[in-house]
């Protein structure tokens, strides 16, 4: 056995050497962080940390190795259920993620916006979104309200395209939510600053301020420089006020023509109103176009109103003085909107059944020949039956074309025109005579309403069967 006195030599031996371990341990640790003290990356900010902490939690590297061939089978193997289960899941949330981009981007982001400034396009995008999306019309009106005041603030021109169409959106959100009134209030509005701005521009024509490119003389003279040279921006030539002129006059009978439809809406019932604004509507359109044959276009002022805009005007007064029973005023209009209206169309068998019918219970003794008669000694007054002949013809041809429309120009519109055709042929039948003829025409309607679910033919045509059926025939 070992003496004390060597162990206790042994454990200050171990001692010791602990001791110069642990301080070389120590030096070494100091050494090298001294020489890499200057290398010592600074610690991430923590918006950085986040950022990584959200991408590892969504990395889709697991889901796509869990639907991997092999484990994909392991699963259906283990849980077919859970997994078509999960599979219908992701695919709905796959679907519902692409129409959420898809609408942003192709509606919040749209022209509609993005030509507007941005402040004006976030207050019409909130408007927007609170009529259609999650309809409160407290909010809809205040920010229309707000976007409509961003554009005076803004300096943008109030008779621009994006300017109007802005006022004509609020009135037709005022309709749909049923103010009438307040809509007509904002169209008329509307319609004053803009005969207004042609009433100015007209006279500053006659009093010599408009040059011959349409251009004010005296902005004429300060003429804008040149663009530089290499610059590849393609620079459009500012709209001269010929040509904004026919684009405002345009849409002031267009919004003249909505303002008659309000006024004769069963909810307003103001026919006076209606009236003044068709009839001024039609001659507005008919005296530029005589102005144009007679003085020519000038320069840039553009094409007037199309064919069937034009039409659109007439039948919208023919409409009118169909609903005061003034057929004598309505058939000219339905006439003339027939030929403006293109020849294969539904609209242009609707067109046709409107004249027809006018024609039908067109008065032989209108106030139109009555004033022939004081004025000519041998007026040429149409008699009953050349009037019924001329409807039967027309209703014939609206039943001609609304069978010959095909392919994608072919609507329901066409399908309608044919039961109210038959229909309108059922009753030119009965006023001259032939309730035979009346009862087959309206049999053929009624069965072609009911099949088309279409209630206005179907009641007219039980209304035009039971007349029938009543009135004795005097046909062979």
């Amino acid at each position: 056995m070992r003496s004390a006195s060597v162990r206790r030599q042994e454990r200050d031996a171990l001692a010791i050497l602990q001791f110069l371990q642990k301080r070389q341990q120590s030096s070494s640790t100091g050494t090298g962080t001294g020489k890499n003290a200057s290398d010592q990356k600074p610690p991430m900010p923590p918006s950085k940390l986040i950022l990584r902490a959200l991408r590892q939690g969504l990395t889709f590297r697991p889901l796509f190795k869990a639907f991997r061939g092999q484990n994909l089978r392991n699963l259906f193997h283990q849980s077919p259920e859970e997994l078509v289960i999960a599979l219908i899941l992701l695919c709905g949330c796959a679907a519902v993620s692409v129409y959420v981009v898809y609408t942003y981007f192709n509606y919040f982001q749209s022209e509609q916006f993005t030509r507007f400034p941005p402040e004006i396009a976030k207050s019409l995008r909130r408007a927007l979104y609170y009529t259609n999306y999650s309809p409160d019309p407290k909010l809809a009106l205040k920010y229309y309200k707000l976007a409509l005041e961003q554009c005076t603030t803004s300096g943008l021109d109030p008779f621009s395209n994006e300017v109007i169409g802005l006022r004509i959106q609020l009135a037709a959100w005022l309709e749909g939510i049923g103010k009438f009134q307040n809509s007509i209030e904002v169209l008329e509005a509307l319609l004053r600053d803009c005969k207004k701005w042609v009433e100015v521009m007209e006279k500053s024509v006659q009093d010599g301020l408009v040059d011959k490119s349409g251009r004010l003389i005296r902005a004429a003279e300060i003429k804008p420089s040149p663009p530089n040279e290499g610059d590849e921006a393609i620079v459009e030539e500012p709209e001269n006020l010929w040509a904004k002129r026919t684009r405002v006059l345009g849409k002031s009978v267009g919004i003249s023509v909505k303002l008659g439809e309000l006024y004769a809406d069963d909810h307003v019932l103001q026919g006076d109103a209606a009236g003044e604004h068709l009839v001024w509507a039609v001659e507005t359109v008919l005296k530029e176009l005589q102005r144009r044959q007679i003085e020519g276009v000038k320069e840039g002022e553009g094409d007037w109103m199309g064919p069937e805009q034009i039409g659109g005007a007439l039948e919208a007064l023919g409409n009118h003085y169909e609903s005061k029973s003034q057929h004598y005023l309505a058939a000219p209009l339905y006439l003339q909107a027939v030929t403006l209206s293109p020849p294969e169309s539904c609209h242009t068998a609707v067109l046709m059944n409107n004249l027809a019918s006018s024609l039908a219970q067109q008065p032989v003794q209108s106030p139109f020949n009555s004033q022939q008669t004081l004025e000519h000694e041998k007026p040429t007054q149409p008699t009953r039956a050349m009037l019924l002949s001329s409807a039967r013809s027309w209703a014939l041809q609206a039943l001609g074309t609304a069978q010959k429309v095909t392919g994608e120009r072919r609507t329901d519109e066409c399908d309608e025109a044919c039961a109210v055709a038959m229909c309108n042929l059922g009753d030119i039948a009965a006023m001259a005579g032939d309730m035979k003829e009346a009862k087959r025409r309206f049999s053929e309607s009624l069965e072609l309403s009911q099949k088309l679910s279409f209630e206005p033919g179907i009641s007219q045509a039980k209304e035009g069967l039971k007349r029938a059926s009543a009135a004795p025939s005097s046909a062979a």
